[in-house]
């Protein structure tokens, strides 16, 4: 069977099951209104004959009182007011007669005795049970069907006089089930043959209608083909199995699957371009943006702003969506660069470029085509490159490797060192004890020369401790700081010492937070060197400041004095360990401060001056800290009072 039909078999079903739902519901809901309309009626009657009862016996009683004040007195008088009224006879003749679905009536005394009946039989009889037509007409359909259409029986309507708060006497009348059923089978017939009429036009409304609905299915497989190739056209297979008598449906299917099967394997290409550009947004400072066919861009990293001189809190959200004119200005150099290679059509590779304020630059051009569908370049990548970045990553990673080398050979003269250095301080602790107290005067000289060994031992030693700490790996506590709280307490911990030395610090802050995620104490350690470094270079007092701000996804925070300068030819060896020019220095705290910056995933530069005819003679320490994802609320409270503080430090 073809999968058209199935559907319009499963509309058509469907469609008749929900038409005979509602028809057993409408067939039902009539059968209810039926039973109530026959229960009100019959309760009419009731309330005749319980009035005319009672008139009966009000007549009856003051015409023929009872002999005595007993019970059997009353009940002899009140049958007989009964028996003797005709008019209360006549009205349950008549109810029988012309009721179509009262099968008799009665009235009983409160023991069930009945006194008085339309059925000969039942007088002074007691009273048959019977189920209540109102317990029939409150219950559920099925129940109301079952007693309607099945076994034949008397249903009971009846209305109490009563006496003294009690039933006295009851009217009963006896709505037989048989008679219901030939009332009802007349509207019940047309009722269902309705319900089958409804449903048979359902039915067939449904299968046309879904035939309707399926016939444009040959026109949309026929698009969906051509979708499926590459120049449009479709192929005399397809055409064939167009021609045939195969389902369309069938044929939808598979060419969705084709579809599918394609853009699957487009989405796997641009999720690998998208993993590709993602790698590269991570690497340097390198500006990408990615143009569509209509030279828009749709894709645009922060590091642009710093190619096109446009200030650092430039809102690189804005350019998407511009027109590559619009970005970049065909008067400057790398705005007359791009655009005529843009204008070429052709790819670029690391074209290097020198800007009007001298930086140099290097850009590139990448087609991106799409091979499924033939028709040409669909997007252009161009990435900007900053020389000045690969050089002084370069740097960057001598320094590193040369710090990672000192690290391991400290690490192993550490070791090697520090057992002859304890077996040495054991043989002389026993030497010392071996000299007699009263041998001073014949042993003064080697006491000395012992008290000296023992004192170099320890300085020794201490070497050895310092080279162990610095290769001993550092365990970093990482939390959300604003760089701005860092540097303020840098500064209380300095500004004794930096008074003392005749050195005014001024802290240049913004105002919004810098939020890094550091390990606070050894940041504080790392700027407390930087710090320290500066006010020894300047030994006759003078100016210092630190400067933060935020360049793109960095944090930077510059430490500049005004000191001796460092000489160029030193320049590279600053951050080696045990390397200074102070006669009083360590050579630590520099290598030092650079591990920690290493550590956080940062960097360190340094400019510095000491041409001493210069008026920039000085020294900057300037280091980068990646930018934490995002500032939270307390540190957005925070910022006007951090702000402030660091306003008045001087």
């Amino acid at each position: 069977m073809r999968l058209k039909t199935k559907l319009v078999l499963a509309a058509t079903g469907l469609t008749f099951a929900i038409v005979l739902v509602l028809s057993a519901l409408f067939v039902s809901e009539l059968l209810r209104q039926r039973i109530e309309q026959t229960a009100a009626a019959n309760d009419v009657l009731v309330h005749e004959v319980w009035l005319e009862m009672r008139k009966a016996i009000e007549t009856g009683l003051r015409a023929n009182p009872p002999v005595d004040r007993s019970d059997e007195a009353l009940h002899a008088a009140v049958v007989d007011a009964l028996r003797s009224h005709t008019a209360l006879i006549e009205v349950m003749n008549t109810i029988v007669r012309y009721s179509p679905t009262v099968q008799d009536v009665s009235v009983t005394d409160a023991h069930g005795m009945t006194l008085l009946s339309t059925d000969p039989d039942a007088v002074d009889q007691p009273a048959v049970f019977r189920f209540s037509l109102a317990s029939v007409q409150n219950g559920p359909i099925p129940r109301q069907m079952r007693v309607v259409f099945g076994k034949p029986r008397v249903l009971d309507i009846s209305q109490a006089l009563q006496r003294n708060g009690a039933p006295f006497l009851v009217v009963h009348v006896g709505v037989r089930s048989t008679f219901l059923k030939n009332s009802y089978e007349p509207w019940l017939l047309d009722a269902l043959i309705f319900a089958a009429l409804a449903a048979l036009a359902a039915m067939l409304s449904a299968g046309l209608l879904a035939n309707v609905a399926l016939r444009p299915l040959e026109a949309i497989s026929a698009r969906l083909e051509s979708l499926t190739l590459a120049g449009g056209a479709i192929p005399e297979r397809l055409l064939e199995s167009r021609n045939t008598r195969s389902d369309a449906v069938v044929r939808v299917t598979k060419t969705l699957d084709r579809l599918g099967e394609q853009m699957r394997t487009q989405e796997a290409g641009y999720t690998a371009l998208q993993a590709n550009l993602n790698q590269m947004l991570d690497t340097l400072r390198d500006g990408v943006l990615l143009f569509t066919a209509d030279r828009r861009a749709v894709m645009v990293s922060d590091a642009v702003a710093y190619f096109l001189g446009a200030p650092l809190n430039q809102d690189h959200e804005k350019l998407v969506g511009m027109r590559l004119e619009e970005i970049f200005a065909p008067d400057s150099v790398l705005g007359e660069a791009v655009l005529e290679a843009f204008a070429e059509g052709g790819q670029v590779s690391a074209q290097a470029l020198t800007l009007e304020d001298g930086r140099q630059v290097q850009f590139s051009l990448d087609r991106i085509d799409d091979r499924l569908s033939g028709v040409g370049s669909v997007a252009t990548l161009l990435t900007l490159r900053d020389m000045e970045s690969v050089a002084q990553l370069g740097q960057e990673l001598e320094v590193a490797r040369r710090l990672a080398a000192i690290g391991r050979l400290t690490a192993g003269v550490g070791h090697e060192v520090k057992n002859p250095i304890n077996a040495m301080v054991l043989h002389l602790e026993l030497l010392r004890g071996k000299l007699a107290p009263g041998g001073v005067e014949v042993f003064g000289g080697a006491q000395r020369h012992v008290e000296i060994l023992a004192g170099e031992m320890q300085r020794l030693d201490r070497v050895v401790q310092t080279l162990a700490d610095f290769s001993r790996p550092m365990e970093l506590h990482l939390k959300e700081q604003d760089l701005r709280h860092v540097v303020s307490v840098v500064m209380d911990l300095t500004s004794a010492e930096m008074q003392e030395n005749r050195v005014r610090v001024v802290v240049d802050a913004p105002k919004d937070p810098l939020m890094v995620r550091v390990d606070a104490q050894l940041m504080q350690q790392a700027l407390l060197n930087l710090l320290l470094n500066g006010m020894q270079a300047m030994p006759e007092g003078g100016a210092m400041v630190v400067r933060m701000r935020r360049d793109h996804q960095f944090a930077v925070a510059e430490v500049i004095d005004e000191g001796v300068g460092i000489p160029p030819e030193l320049l590279p060896r600053i951050f080696e360990l045990y390397f200074t020019t102070k006669p009083k220095g360590s050579g630590i705290g520099l290598a030092m401060t650079y591990r920690i910056l290493q550590l956080h995933g940062g960097a360190m530069e340094v400019r510095s001056n000491a041409d001493p005819d210069s008026v920039e003679r000085g020294t900057t320490f300037t280091f980068r800290l990646p930018v934490a994802a995002g500032v939270g609320g307390e540190s957005r409270k925070a910022a006007g009072a951090v702000h402030k503080e660091l306003g008045e430090r001087v």
